[in-house]
């Protein structure tokens, strides 16, 4: 296989200046300027290389968008607030949120929508897809940009695209993975000087076996914790959704995905997308940090159901083709499954204080 341009960029990086973090790899192949995966390519679609949930079918950002109408009202119906979304995709779920959303017309004269987006190529089509909605966007690069207020914010699929750093149990104690060269001039990992210190790990990681991989995720937890941290001043509600796990454990979960596959990390940088498993016990905790309140985070499905995503593929499903009611059902099945993406992702709800959030 022939080397990427950014595979080329990196090896002559690593032979320049020595082996790099993980998250410093990741963060290279996903937001290179030149050569970054985000920065030069449509990842989302089938013609992409993975499809997330609102691509699977507009029920699921038409809940979101009832979730979000009935945080607003939990909040006390504010007259201005920022309407967020976190790492936009193609406009997608925001444009079914906002379909949903009318039905309340103080609602909308309230949003001011902001979209966080750094990807200039993927700006502009959310600008396209929102082009006919009751809202313009305005693009910012970052979380700490937004202006004041109280705002409703929805991420979903962010979180597992920021850099996570790796460990791995040595008898020397918890060393951080690094990706170098190997004698074949190939990417591959090693492990490095920097050390994990143990007393911050749950008990139950102290005593792992040798080999034994961690992972902690420094920017998501940031970003969370900035996220309580302007719920806390401002007020607010915050929808994080991602797949990832509950409580803290160990286990390699940095992969790469390429045209729907499964492909090696090292294969294509800049041209697969690279993910991680979120930590939501993490997230958790950030967000409280920040002075927020985090509620108990529920499986996608669940909080898909007990926010009537049955009821809704009824309703869109009445009176038309065989064939069409088949392919909501195949939706439902997809989104809410166990065995799909309904226990693979999980849902996480921060707010001001411990007020009590349907369907939480």
């Amino acid at each position: 296989m022939t080397d990427t341009p950014l595979k080329k960029r990196l090896k002559a990086r690593l032979k320049a200046h020595g082996p790099m973090t993980v998250a410093d790899y990741m963060a290279t192949c996903l937001a290179d300027p030149a050569d970054g995966y985000y920065m030069t390519r449509p990842p989302f679609g089938r013609d992409g290389d993975f499809i997330t949930a609102p691509e699977v079918s507009q029920m699921f950002g038409e809940l979101i968008g009832a979730f979000l109408l009935s945080a607003w009202e939990a909040m006390g119906s504010p007259t201005s607030f920022q309407l967020v979304e976190l790492g936009p995709g193609r406009g997608t779920l925001m444009a079914d949120v906002l379909r949903t959303a009318r039905l309340r017309p103080a609602f909308m004269a309230a949003a001011n929508l902001c979209l966080v987006e750094t990807s200039e190529e993927l700006r502009q089509t959310q600008r396209q897809t929102l082009a006919d909605a009751a809202r313009s966007p305005t693009h910012y690069d970052t979380l700490e940009a937004l202006p004041d207020g109280p705002l409703l914010l929805v991420a979903n699929e962010f979180f597992d695209a920021l850099p996570i750093h790796q460990f791995i149990k040595t008898p020397d104690g918890w060393r951080e993975r690094l990706v170098g060269l190997n004698d074949k001039d190939e990417l591959s990992f090693g492990a490095g000087t920097s050390t994990l210190d143990q007393n911050f790990l749950p008990p139950m990681l102290r005593t792992c076996p040798l080999g034994t991989i961690v992972e902690t995720q420094p920017s998501a937890n940031a970003i969370a914790q900035s996220i309580g941290e302007r719920i806390s001043l401002y007020g607010g509600t915050a929808l994080l959704i991602d797949y990832g796990y509950l409580r803290t454990a160990p286990g390699d979960t940095l992969q790469a995905l390429h045209k729907h596959q499964f492909d090696d990390i090292f294969a294509r940088p800049g041209e697969a997308d690279l993910t991680a498993h979120v930590n939501f016990e993490a997230l958790q905790h950030a967000a409280t940090v920040g002075g927020a309140h985090a509620q108990l985070p529920l499986e996608q499905g669940e909080f898909l159901l007990r926010l009537g995503l049955l009821e809704r593929a009824g309703a869109l499903g009445a009176n038309l083709p065989l064939e069409e009611q088949d392919a909501i059902r195949d939706a439902v099945e997809r989104l809410a499954a166990p065995e799909q993406m309904g226990r693979l992702f999980k849902v996480l709800a921060i707010s001001q204080t411990a007020t009590r959030l349907d369907p939480f």
